[in-house]
C-alpha cells in the first residue's frame, strides 16, 4: 500500500518551517523584552521551573518547549521526564528548566502554547487510533491546520500514532470536488493529472475524490493511485469496497472521509477501506491543559 508524505519527508524545508515557526511564536510574545519580568525578578535569581500534567492524556512537544526555553537562554538546563508521545496523569512532572529565572518566565508561555496544542492533538488521535486498532485501518490527518503551524500540528498527529496526509499542495496531487467539476468530470480531471505528471516528469501520486457509487466507477477506469469516497455512508462505503474489490481494482487505495468521528469511526473502519482521514484532528483542537510552577533556588 503507497503511503502518504511524513514531515520528514521533505527534511531541509519541514526544518526551515518548523525553526521559522519557533522563531516567529518567541519574537511576537517576548518582541521588545518581558517588561513584567524585567521589572519585578532579579537577572541573578536561580531556581527551577517545572511543567506538570493536569489532565490525563498524551504528551507531545517536549522536544519543542526545550528549543524554546534553550533559544532564549542557552544556559539553560533540561531535564525530560515524560517523552513525546507517553500518557501522562494529572500531577505528573514532564520536564524540568534549570537556571535564571526570568529567562524560565520568559519562555513560560510560549512553551506552554506549543506543548498544550500538540499535547491535545495527540490526544485526540490516539482515540481514534485505539478505537480502529482491531483493524488495518491508518487514521490520517488534513491539511485543516493552524496557519503557520503545520509541521507541529503534523508531527502531533505522528505522535498520537496516526499518520499524516499531504502536507501541502506541492507533494502530491489531490483532485477534490471542485476540481473535478472545474475538468469536465472525474475521468476528465485525472486524464490531466496523469498527462501533468508524464508531461513535467513529476513522479507524485495521485488521488482523486468522488461523491458517488457512479463517480467512483469512472474514477476506477483511470485507476489513479487513491480514491477518496468523500461523505459516503456507512453502507455506501461498505458496497464501494466490495465494488472495487470485485472488479480487479484492488491495487486502487481507498480512503474515507467526511461526516467521520468518535462515534462512527469503528463502523468506518469495517467496512474494509485503507484509511480514514479526519479535519477534527487538527481543526478542533482542545489543547491538554499543562501549567508551570517555579521553585526559587
Amino acid at each position: 500500500m503507497p503511503d502518504y508524505t511524513t514531515i520528514q519527508t521533505f527534511g531541509d524545508f519541514f526544518e526551515t518551517c518548523r525553526s521559522k515557526a519557533l522563531q516567529l511564536a518567541i519574537e511576537e510574545d517576548c518582541y521588545q523584552g518581558d517588561v513584567t519580568t524585567r521589572a519585578t525578578v532579579d537577572k541573578s535569581q536561580l531556581g527551577i521551573g517545572y511543567i506538570e500534567a493536569k489532565t490525563e492524556g498524551i504528551i507531545a512537544g517536549v522536544e519543542v518547549a526545550r528549543q524554546v526555553f534553550q533559544t532564549l537562554d542557552s544556559g539553560l538546563e533540561i531535564t525530560v521526564f515524560v517523552n513525546d508521545g507517553r500518557r501522562v496523569y494529572p500531577g505528573e512532572r514532564i520536564l524540568e528548566i534549570k537556571g535564571a529565572i526570568s529567562s524560565i518566565l520568559s519562555g513560560e508561555r510560549t512553551a506552554l502554547n506549543f506543548m498544550q496544542r500538540m499535547s491535545g492533538i495527540a490526544t485526540r488521535t490516539n482515540m481514534y487510533v485505539e478505537r480502529v486498532s482491531h483493524t488495518k485501518v491508518f487514521i490520517l490527518d488534513t491539511r485543516k491546520t493552524s496557519p503557520g503551524l503545520r509541521y507541529f500540528d503534523k508531527e502531533a498527529v505522528l505522535i498520537g500514532g496516526g499518520r499524516n496526509h499531504r502536507f501541502g499542495l506541492f507533494d502530491m496531487i489531490l483532485i477534490k470536488d471542485n476540481h473535478i467539476d472545474a475538468a469536465g468530470g472525474v475521468e476528465e480531471a485525472v486524464s490531466r493529472a496523469k498527462a501533468y505528471c508524464r508531461d513535467h516528469a513529476v513522479k507524485i501520486r495521485i488521488e482523486t475524490e468522488v461523491r458517488s457509487m457512479s463517480e467512483l466507477k469512472k474514477a476506477c477506469l483511470c485507476r489513479p493511485d487513491i480514491i477518496l469516497l468523500d461523505n459516503f455512508m456507512v453502507d455506501g462505503l461498505a458496497e464501494a469496497v466490495r465494488w472495487v474489490k470485485a472488479n480487479d481494482f484492488a491495487e486502487i487505495v481507498l480512503e474515507a472521509s467526511g461526516n467521520i468521528g468518535l462515534h462512527n469511526v469503528a463502523e468506518v473502519a469495517m467496512t474494509g477501506v485503507d484509511y480514514i482521514s479526519v479535519g477534527e484532528l487538527t481543526h478542533s483542537v482542545k489543547a491538554l491543559d499543562l501549567s508551570m510552577k517555579i521553585e526559587l533556588s
